[in-house]
């Protein structure tokens, strides 16, 4: 459990100021990812009011829901991994805090780009086989096996795209610290 702001997290962990190429992609990021942001919450909203409708309607009316619940899931696929490069250029992951109070700050700042790259090699595998799925699905014409079929190249490109947005997103902080890019000034902390 910890008790105000961790000492190995930034204020806002990628909001680089600086003229670099680094943080200048930083930059560009931080708003693509704000937008995500708004559309993944109307997503969820609805995803939520899809879902509602099928409850009601099958149990007022007993109408068929062969769609709704495909697209709930196609909706909460594409803001699930659209939103993660977000969700890690806010740190706002799960981590484990017990070596961050043992550690000196360059000892955890060693151990924060180690985790970086590590993660990035595993998210750089599911992104290409996210878009190796994505294309197979579209060249195959691939589709759900439900009455409605939807192309399942739709949340498999969603899932592919979000993943590279969150390689792209890991690059730029593994890079931030050697272009000498400082967090902006006026950040908050979560």
């Amino acid at each position: 459990m910890s008790h105000g702001p961790l000492p190995d997290r930034d204020d806002r962990a990628n909001a680089a100021a600086g003229t670099g190429l680094a943080a200048a992609i930083d930059r560009g990021l931080a708003i693509l990812n704000s937008i995500i942001v708004v559309f993944a919450a109307l997503a969820l909203v609805a995803a939520c009011a899809i879902l509602s409708y099928s409850v009601l309607s099958r149990a007022l009316f007993k109408a068929a829901n062969y769609w709704q619940d495909e697209a709930a899931v196609f909706l909460l696929v594409g803001a699930t991994f659209m939103t993660a490069a977000y969700v890690q250029q806010n740190r706002g992951h799960i981590g484990i805090e017990a070596f961050v109070g043992l550690l000196s700050p360059l000892a955890n700042k060693i151990r924060l780009w180690l985790v970086d790259v590590a993660t990035f090699l595993f998210c750089a595998f599911f992104t290409w086989k996210s878009w190796t799925l994505a294309h197979e699905a579209y060249v195959d014409g691939q589709v759900s096996n439900s009455m409605w079929s939807p192309p399942l190249a739709i949340p498999y490109s969603l899932m592919a795209l979000g993943m590279s947005l969150l390689c792209i997103q890991i690059l730029v902080q593994l890079a931030l610290p050697f272009a000498g890019a400082k967090p902006f000034a006026g950040a908050k902390r979560p």
